[in-house]
């Protein structure tokens, strides 16, 4: 039986966690996280909105969806590497970017752009042994109609439908990727293009994100943001709520479809 949850008005700040792949499974770090888990599930979830009303759910994928850090981190350090760039301080920055971006800002001024970014991405593609789907996703996906929801990634089109294929999950009935608009995430683009795409209005759509950058899309398109804190290792400010996966959550499928998120109980 689905209870909702009491209204929260305090904002939730996210504490450091190791995921597995980072930690390398030592057992002291997934202990954390364990317990981790167990206290956000348990008493921090009031501040979602349970009581809205929403036409569509709008996903992020990387660290949403689907724990690809390992994967892009391998990546990007060897680019890294081969153009003596920072790899430390640039991973601070790129997650949620557009690639292509990325490159532009970080790389030497000589680079080949399109080259480099053609590179990076096949690189990624041949790379999703150990790309694994965030706890509860599939089955949350899976209740969803089809019609109301939509994929929103910074990723080019196929490494997206690569990883998604890797970590078994559904394929979105509604993709929008980096080579669908001019300007990436933290630009509102993206989000706006996909509420116009499913019909509905940005205010009613509900995004579901993990890095600043998406963070700040959504806000800037004017819609309500869950963040996904699975993988995250460094605390992130924001006033928006942070769960750490899907497993205890339901969605209600209302009359007219509108989707109303509850907890499972």
């Amino acid at each position: 039986m689905v209870r909702p949850l009491r209204n929260a008005h305090r904002p939730y700040p996210l504490f450091a966690l190791h995921n597995k792949s980072e930690s390398g499974g030592e057992p002291f770090i997934e202990g954390l996280v364990s317990n981790y888990l167990s206290i956000v599930s348990g008493q921090k979830m009031a501040d979602l909105p349970t009581k809205r009303t929403f036409a569509a759910f709008l996903f992020d994928m990387d660290g949403t969806l689907l724990d690809s850090i390992a994967s892009a981190n391998r990546a990007w350090s060897k680019w890294a590497a081969q153009h003596g760039v920072d790899f430390e301080e640039m991973r601070k920055h790129m997650h949620g970017m557009r690639a292509v971006e990325t490159i532009r800002r970080w790389g030497p001024a000589h680079l080949n752009v399109e080259a480099e970014y053609e590179a990076l991405t096949l690189a990624e593609m041949e790379d999703v042994h150990d790309i694994t789907a965030i706890s509860g996703a599939k089955a949350f996906l899976q209740a969803l109609p089809a019609d109301r929801w939509a994929l929103v990634t910074s990723a080019p089109r196929d490494l997206a439908m690569r990883r998604i294929e890797a970590a078994g999950l559904p394929i979105p009935p509604l993709l929008v990727t980096a080579d669908d608009v001019t300007n990436g995430k933290p630009a509102p683009d993206c989000f706006l293009m996909a509420a116009e795409m499913l019909g509905v209005a940005p205010r009613d759509c509900l995004v579901w994100e993990d890095a600043p950058a998406g963070i700040a899309a959504a806000e800037a398109a004017g819609m309500a943001c869950i963040v996904i804190g699975a993988t995250h290792a460094h605390p992130i400010t924001t006033e928006n709520p942070v769960i750490p996966g899907y497993d205890a959550l339901e969605v209600l499928v209302e009359p007219g479809r509108g989707l109303q998120l509850a907890v499972r109980g």
